[in-house]
């Protein structure tokens, strides 16, 4: 018997744990009502008088969320940002990294390719919320945007 209230007690903390994940904050709520929710973010970026506070699900994940707080210290949105319209709102020749940063977050991975002198951010999404893809988001020696691709995510592609 002590086995099995265990057992529902540590379900019981494990799905109570979880339920943050799924749960979207709602405009209006305080930072650190955010923050309870959430848990602590993986950065924090300030814009202006706002800030915007990123979560990164993992490095094999397809999501990651940001939150923009405003001057008055109250949630303003909350959206996942791997998404083909974020990565669509990044203009070639004219984003830094730091404004990759505050838009789609940080990578998945990142490489140089010395050939070209490039530097390649990558990051995993759902295509549409379908397709397993990568973008790819190529920087100068300067941190500029110079290039961007997409294509299937080679973790989803069969060997044989």
């Amino acid at each position: 018997m002590k086995r099995l209230i265990l057992l529902v007690f540590s379900l019981s903390m494990l799905l109570s744990g979880c339920a943050s994940i799924f749960t979207t904050p709602q405009p209006g709520i305080s930072e650190q009502e955010v923050i309870a929710l959430k848990g602590q973010p993986d950065a924090v970026y300030q814009i202006g008088d706002s800030r915007l506070l990123e979560w990164s699900v993992g490095a094999w994940s397809q999501y990651a969320y940001m939150a923009k707080i405003g001057p008055d210290g109250k949630l303003v949105s909350y959206e996942q940002v791997l998404t083909r319209e974020k990565f669509g709102s990044i203009p070639i020749d004219r984003f830094t990294k730091l404004d990759v940063l505050q838009t789609v977050g940080h990578p998945t991975e990142t490489d140089y390719l010395p050939l070209i002198d490039r530097e390649v951010w990558a990051y995993r999404y759902k295509e549409e919320g379908i397709w397993n893809s990568m973008m790819y988001i190529y920087f100068d020696s300067q941190g500029i945007v110079r290039r961007m691709e997409n294509g299937m995510d080679p973790m989803y592609l069969r060997a044989n």
